[in-house]
């Protein structure tokens, strides 16, 4: 049973990709900094009949990634999911606020990749899968720090494709719009009082041309699909998941 790694999986997106990816026949291993959380998804999975474990784990720091990592003889499948959220234009952004994003999103990111990459190129090729974000290449208003890291999430994913082609390790991104998870509620919450939640959700929903949210299922099922053996002539790409806001807004 091939072993992927599945970071944040401990709700949304990360928890429908390890589930994904259990359901097509891997051993997860969630790392999650809330281990209530990892393991509430990891009993999901057993109980659907899959094997996974959760490692509590740090990705913003150097040595709780590192003794993640040395617990794992190897790793055929990598997916870096775990992301936090920022709100704000360049002035609304403090030295702190932009520290903390660089610190999860992009620094997290590296010690992945830089703990998982060796055991890859020892196993002779793997999979990578970075959820980056059309904010990685389109303007999208108050999102300043987070389209940063998004940005280096894209280019991070083109550079390890690139270097590690001979080593037969597949990198992609991909790349959603508006996905509604527990994060959209929670912002909805904390910012408009409950009368208003609903016009400001639709308003939401249709910057998407398609009209709605992604759901959590719908990333998972493209991820699920570039880390298949169907996918084996894709790497260096970034797929949109966006309900057309890319090419037809």
């Amino acid at each position: 049973m091939s072993i992927a790694v599945v970071t944040g999986a401990g709700s949304g997106i990360g928890r429908s990709i390890a589930q994904e990816l259990s359901a097509q026949g891997h051993e997860i291993i969630i790392l999650e900094v809330d281990k209530a959380a990892g393991e509430e998804s990891s009993a999901l999975i057993t109980k659907a009949g899959g094997v996974a474990r959760v490692i509590q784990c740090d990705v913003s720091q150097t040595e709780s990634v590192r003794d993640a990592f040395d617990q794992l003889e190897s790793l055929q499948i990598l997916v870096n999911n775990a992301g936090v959220a920022s709100v704000g234009n360049v002035e609304d952004c403090s030295p702190e606020e932009m520290d903390r994003i660089y610190e999860v999103n992009v620094k997290g990111m590296y010690h992945c990749l830089h703990f998982a990459i060796p055991k890859m190129v020892e196993a002779g090729g793997g999979c990578i899968v970075n959820l980056a974000s059309v904010a990685s290449y389109l303007g999208i208003s108050e999102r300043f720090a987070y389209s940063m890291s998004k940005g280096a999430v894209l280019s991070m994913t083109m550079s390890i494709a690139r270097d590690y082609i001979g080593h037969g390790i597949r990198s992609n991104c991909v790349c959603p719009g508006r996905v509604h998870t527990p994060f959209v509620d929670g912002y909805l919450a904390k910012n408009y009082p409950e009368e208003k939640r609903p016009e400001i959700f639709k308003t939401l929903s249709e910057w998407q041309p398609i009209g709605r949210m992604g759901t959590p299922e719908e990333i998972a099922g493209m991820v699920g699909y570039l880390t298949s053996d169907k996918a084996g002539f894709i790497t260096g790409s970034a797929f949109e998941i966006d309900g057309g806001v890319t090419n037809l807004r």
